[in-house]
């Protein structure tokens, strides 16, 4: 008797040892960029068809989103970065992480999720969120009628 299960089964060695090559695709990358405060270190990291979603598309192409991050870079040079979670499944890494934006700015919660094809960082998703306003985004969450 034949069992699909058995047929269909993935190599788990194969799946394990990408996911992890991922995970470090993108600590390498961030990494680099916080190292060298430049761009430099990081594009060759981005395949060149590379898009960034995020909910306000302020950046989609390579290009756009490179020069959107070395805007950024000069005034949040001093935001701290506490990163809670790195997790990888796959062609997958998610990033949480909570950052404290400078000179007293407001804290913020970060959830990034970044695609990998073949070595290179071919997406990312992007969601920030304040924190002070966490719980007014809640709202939608609670049942009717209270």
């Amino acid at each position: 008797m034949k069992s699909d299960f058995i047929d269909n089964r993935c190599d788990c060695r194969n799946t394990a040892s990408m996911t992890t090559d991922n995970k470090g695709i993108v600590q390498r990358a961030l990494a680099e960029l916080i190292e060298t405060g430049s761009i430099g270190a990081l594009e060759p990291l981005l395949s060149d068809d590379f898009v960034h979603h995020r909910p306000d598309s302020t950046s989609s192409t390579k290009v756009e989103w490179l020069a959107a991050v070395q805007a950024a870079l000069t005034p949040l040079a001093d935001m701290r970065v506490e990163v809670h979670h790195l997790l990888a499944d796959g062609d997958h890494v998610v990033m949480h992480s909570r950052r404290q934006l400078p000179d007293a700015g407001p804290e913020i919660a970060v959830i990034d999720i970044w695609r990998i094809d073949e070595g290179l960082i071919a997406e990312a998703w992007e969601i920030i969120e304040p924190v002070a306003q966490a719980a007014a985004n809640l709202v939608w969450w609670e049942p009717t009628g209270r």
